[in-house]
C-alpha cells in the first residue's frame, strides 16, 4: 500500500480518524508494517508495550494474561490494539496471536508523541476522546457499584 492508502486506512480507525489528515500523514510515514503467519504471536501478556497496532488484514486472537482477567476475543481490520501504550507506559494485559495470515501496522509511542507535539489540535482531540471514555467508564463503574451495594 502507498502512503495515501495508509492515510485513508487510518481515517477508517475511529480513534485515529479524529486526529486529522495531516497528523495521520505523519503516522503513516513513520509506521511499521508487519506480516504475521497464522499462529504467530505478536506480543505476550505481561510485556511492556511501547506502541500500538492497527490490524490491516486478517485477525488477532487476544487471550487474557490470566483466567481472572476476562475472556478471549478476536479483532479484525481497522481495530486499534493497545492504544493506551501510545501515550503512557503499560503492560500488555493479553497475548495477541494471528488467527490467520495477518498484517498489522505498528505505531510507536515515540512517533505518536512527536505527532501530537507537532499537531496541537490533534492532541486536543485525543484528550477529548480519552476524557469522554473516562466519563463513560466512571458512569459504568458507578452503576456497577450501585448494584453491588443493593
Amino acid at each position: 500500500m502507498g502512503l495515501e492508502d495508509d492515510i485513508a486506512f487510518f481515517e477508517q480507525v475511529p480513534t485515529l480518524a479524529a486526529l486529522g489528515a495531516q497528523a495521520l500523514r505523519v503516522l503513516a510515514i513513520g509506521a511499521e508494517t508487519r506480516s504475521l503467519p497464522s499462529g504467530a504471536v505478536l506480543y505476550y501478556a505481561g510485556e511492556v508495550a511501547d506502541g500500538a497496532y492497527v490490524v490491516q488484514r486478517g485477525s488477532l486472537l487476544l487471550e487474557p494474561g490470566t483466567f481472572s482477567e476476562g475472556r478471549e476475543y478476536t479483532v479484525g481490520p481497522g481495530t486499534l490494539v493497545g492504544e493506551l501504550a501510545l501515550i503512557t507506559d503499560v503492560v500488555s494485559p493479553s497475548t495477541a496471536i494471528a488467527k490467520e495470515p495477518t498484517v498489522v501496522i505498528r505505531l510507536s509511542r515515540n512517533l505518536f508523541r512527536k505527532m501530537l507535539e507537532g499537531y496541537p489540535a490533534a492532541a486536543e482531540k485525543m484528550r477529548d476522546i480519552m476524557a469522554a471514555r473516562l466519563q463513560a467508564w466512571t458512569k459504568d463503574l458507578g452503576a456497577v457499584r450501585r448494584k453491588l451495594d443493593k
